[in-house]
């Protein structure tokens, strides 16, 4: 993607991006500890299906939003941390 965006630049046709909106999961607007939110959805597991990943700043830790509904109609609920070898992931930053 920052290849296709700065291709874009460089030819001096400006970037396309869909109108924000705010994130829900169990009816509640999705906030990450201390602001500085990094969401990213994506097929995590290989089932076909888009999860929703939210990194924060505090910890470095990132949340995992399993979705329960389609890639078009996503349905999120409680989060779990993202974790590898049974441990939560920890981004440092600096």
């Amino acid at each position: 993607m920052v290849i296709t965006l700065t291709t874009s630049l460089l030819l001096g046709a400006p970037p396309s991006f869909e109108t924000p909106f705010r994130v829900q999961a169990d009816g509640r607007f999705i906030q990450a500890d201390m602001c500085h939110a990094a969401p990213i959805y994506e097929d995590i597991d290989g089932d076909g299906v888009k999860e929703l990943l939210v990194g924060q700043f505090k910890d470095g830790k990132i949340r995992l939003y399993k979705n329960h509904g389609t890639n078009t109609q996503p349905v999120f609920k409680d989060f779990t941390w993202l974790q590898a070898g049974g441990k939560e992931i920890s981004v440092g930053g600096g």
